[in-house]
């Protein structure tokens, strides 16, 4: 095993780094570190909701968060975030939206608070557009409840839209918008309740594999810990622990504001559904009055700024304001009126769009969810279920194939040309590999390989046109 010293773990926000621990280790040369079945490192979204399945499962879980619990400076922050059925970024994410919709129903039961709000969706844009389309085709292959407007149609049905007329509109009533603050501290209280033990304010240092893959050891500021498991869930830090990620997981600065409308009325939860709109401006997106008195818009990929998290500003500006402005002004134009408040966030974007979920691809103790880009908020609640299978099993029932590491292979070029689903070929997954070597256990020499090592591809060229050939088939 390395020196904890000499690893590539440190966490760059924390500049004390391995040092730091290594001296805590030597200052304890007698400290028997606390052992947990699971440490979650990040309780934002998908952390918390993983603490919880874990905990629900009778597992002694540790949660590790560098911020406050909740806090307001990763990606879930904001009052609300759209959660929508017919999903044109692909099909095969409408069967994990599902069952996604079953457990934000079931953690509202637990904690006795609303937190989904229903309100309808609408995906909006020119008749031949990805957006419209993908839509229109998820809705029709899922056999979901919808109807398409046309934007004369949209504006006489819903009024605060005021769109071109020739423009296209998919409407599905199961759209709405989820309380994200809120499903946080659901997710955390009800881990809590059943024994999970939470640290706010406790950024890891650093980690590292135990020898025949029995365990992780974890290094913070203020103790040692040791698990059966870990679960990576850090959003824009993901990165710095996971060196693999470097390049696949960038963090992005987004803006979203809030506008007094001057018919409130026309931006009720009753009266206006979410949306997501592509126009010649970009694409941007939008919610009812909630939580803030006014009409929250935002931009995907605002100003296209992107950088280490600790690098990228979090002051909001009178330019960003105008760039959602013009919008507002254009297509709802009834809330145009002072702004209410301006707030930043961040998206941590994968170079085709799509989620990575996977586990790491040289120590299969360690699993990890990173670059959501921008639509993973509605998931949150299924990704907490898978990680969890992960952590325990090695394995899960959902279909994660899209969103693993290797589809990568190679890469490392953002385009963020806007549409999803670019086709790659599926690789050997570190959830098969695990798979294979569980059943087929061969003498590892695993253990001395760097943990920033990406897995190499095992499957023959031939079962990699059948997977992309299945792929293909489904568009």
């Amino acid at each position: 095993m390395s020196n904890p010293r000499n690893t590539n773990h440190e966490s760059r926000g924390s500049p004390q780094g391995a040092n730091h621990a290594g001296a805590l280790r030597a200052r304890s040369p007698q400290h028997h570190p606390n052992r947990f079945n699971t440490i979650v490192v990040g309780l934002g979204t998908m952390g918390s909701a993983a603490a919880y399945y874990l905990a629900r499962r009778g597992k002694r879980v540790l949660g590790l968060e560098r911020f406050d619990i909740p806090h307001d400076q990763g990606s879930y922050q904001g009052y609300s975030r759209i959660i929508r059925m017919p999903y044109y970024e692909h099909p095969s994410y409408v069967m994990l939206l599902k069952r996604s919709y079953e457990l934000w129903r079931e953690i509202e039961r637990e904690a006795g608070e609303k937190l989904l709000h229903i309100t309808g969706s609408l995906d909006i844009g020119p008749a031949d557009s990805w957006v419209f389309k993908g839509a229109l085709r998820s809705a029709m292959e899922y056999e979901l409840d919808h109807e398409v407007l046309t934007g004369l149609e949209l504006a006489q049905r819903f009024p605060g839209y005021q769109l071109p007329h020739d423009i296209m509109a998919l409407y599905q009533p199961d759209g709405g918008f989820l309380a994200p603050e809120r499903c946080v501290v659901a997710y955390c209280f009800e881990a809590i309740k059943r024994g999970a033990e939470l640290h706010g304010r406790e950024p890891l240092l650093h980690w590292e594999a135990l020898p025949h893959g029995e365990g992780v050891r974890v290094y913070t500021e203020r103790a040692i810990y040791e698990a059966d498991s870990l679960v990576i869930t850090a959003g824009a830090w993901n990165d710095q622990m996971l060196g693999f990620l470097q390049g696949l997981a960038v963090p992005e600065l987004q803006v979203l504001a809030w506008f007094q409308p001057e018919r409130p009325e026309y931006f009720t939860q009753a009266t206006f559904p979410v949306f997501n709109l592509l126009v010649d401006e970009g694409r941007y997106y939008g919610f009812p009055v909630h939580g803030i008195p006014g009409f929250k818009i935002g931009k995907y990929h605002h100003l296209e700024e992107r950088g280490a998290p600790e690098e990228l500003r979090r002051e909001v500006s009178f330019e960003d304001e105008m760039i959602l402005r013009d919008c507002v002004s254009r297509y709802f134009p009834t809330a145009a009126g002072p702004l209410l408040t301006l707030k930043s966030c961040m998206f941590t974007n994968a170079p085709d769009g799509h989620f990575l979920i996977d586990l790491h691809p040289d120590h299969p103790q360690v699993c990890y969810a990173s670059a959501c880009s921008g639509h993973g908020f509605k998931f949150g609640s299924v990704i907490g279920e898978v990680l969890a299978d992960l952590a325990q099993y090695r394995q899960t029932r959902h279909n994660i194939e899209l969103f693993t590491h290797d589809r990568f292979k190679g890469q490392r070029t953002h385009g963020f040309s806007g549409e999803h689903g670019t086709l790659v070929p599926i690789y050997e997954t570190a959830v098969r590999s695990h798979a294979k070597r569980a059943l087929h256990p061969t003498p590892s020499s695993e253990h001395g390989r760097s943990h920033n090592q990406i897995a190499s591809s095992k499957t023959s060229e031939q079962r990699i046109a059948e997977q992309g050939a299945r792929i293909r088939s489904v568009w």
